[in-house]
């Protein structure tokens, strides 16, 4: 086994406080007592329980609702949100994913700073295309005029194909920290967190133990892929709200009516130019535009090196973070080992 050994202050870190560093900043998997019990809320039997309870969930509700007077159709719309809501509930008590969400929602506010400068690099190019569409009849014929539910499904799946484009190009990031740990960097990078100053052998990443794997390259991977998203949805909005007021400038009610070739808007009562017709082009676009931004950020070298080496950073000290808490753990195994004897 190759190890390193980080010379630091002599004391040892407080491992409660590491734990708590690591859990504040959106990284559960990092702790080995949450990361056991995760996995046994994975096991093959508890997610056959979850499923059962899942398919009862949804068989109940479609039957309590044709019962009643319903029909089948809201019965098993009932039941799936039902079934969602049991899972969601369920995730966030086992797989500890409020810890995740709560990083994520602060996370997000963090990023808003973000904005003017996101929008300035990334909005001018994209306006110019994605303008054009907007300008175009055959978009409001076919985006204006959208049920509901169809507008909505139509932006979950841009989402579903920006998430798994991403998730197919984000874990080519983490290769590098796969690589061995220098042990003056482990020691930089820990300098700001409860692991600072650990006296102790680091081993290095070609012990099978200080690979990344399992649920902690997952909870890496959730930690780029919540981060680029806060980036998607904060141009998204922008995208958004530029359409809007773009379109309450210059499209008339007679233009819109004639593109779309319905009888009437939905307006707003007094303000014509305020119409759902445009609430829903202007959806559409963002929810493209948010698509098309997502390949970009991850094939732009430029983008990548102003945007997106913060969270790399990020990743970079919580795995020397890492490094040095499961050196710790052995530390203080073989020590109590010792008193044992």
């Amino acid at each position: 086994m190759t190890t390193y050994v980080v010379r630091a202050r002599s004391w040892v870190p407080d491992r409660g406080a590491a734990e708590q560093w690591f859990v504040a900043h959106g990284l559960p998997y990092f702790v080995d007592g949450i990361r056991e019990r995760v996995h046994r809320g994975l096991t093959r039997r508890r997610l056959l329980l979850v499923g059962a309870v899942s398919v009862v969930l949804v068989g109940a509700a479609g039957v309590g609702v044709v019962l009643g007077g319903g029909d089948w159709v809201s019965g098993g719309l009932l039941g799936v949100n039902l079934a969602l809501l049991w899972l969601t509930g369920y995730a966030l008590l086992t797989l500890r994913a409020g810890v995740i969400a709560r990083w994520a929602a602060r996370r997000t506010f963090s990023s808003l700073g973000l904005l003017f400068p996101l929008v300035t690099r990334a909005l001018p190019l994209l306006l110019l295309f994605v303008t054009f569409l907007f300008i175009n009849a055959e978009v409001w014929e076919v985006a204006a005029t959208l049920d509901g539910s169809v507008m909505w499904l139509t932006v979950a799946l841009f989402l579903t194909i920006t998430v798994g484009f991403l998730l197919a190009r984000l874990p080519e990031e983490l290769a590098v920290f796969d690589r061995d740990l220098d042990p003056d960097k482990v020691r930089e990078r820990c300098v700001g967190t409860p692991l600072a100053g650990f006296e102790g052998e680091v081993s290095t990443a070609r012990d099978g133990d200080a690979r990344i794997a399992g649920l902690q390259k997952a909870n890496l991977v959730l930690m780029l892929l919540i981060t680029q998203l806060v980036q998607v949805v904060l141009l998204s909005v922008s995208v958004f709200g530029f359409f809007v007021v773009f379109g309450l400038l210059v499209m008339s009610p007679d233009v819109v009516l004639g593109w779309t070739g319905e009888d009437h808007l939905r307006s707003v009562p007094g303000f014509e130019r305020a119409n759902w017709e445009l609430i829903q082009v202007s959806v559409f676009l963002a929810a493209f535009s948010g698509l098309y931004f997502t390949v970009y950020a991850v094939t732009d070298d430029l983008y990548r090196q102003q945007f997106f080496s913060s969270v790399l950073r990020e990743l970079e000290r919580a795995v020397s973070a890492r490094a040095v808490y499961r050196a710790m753990r052995r530390t203080g195994s073989t020590a109590a080992q010792r008193d044992t004897r």
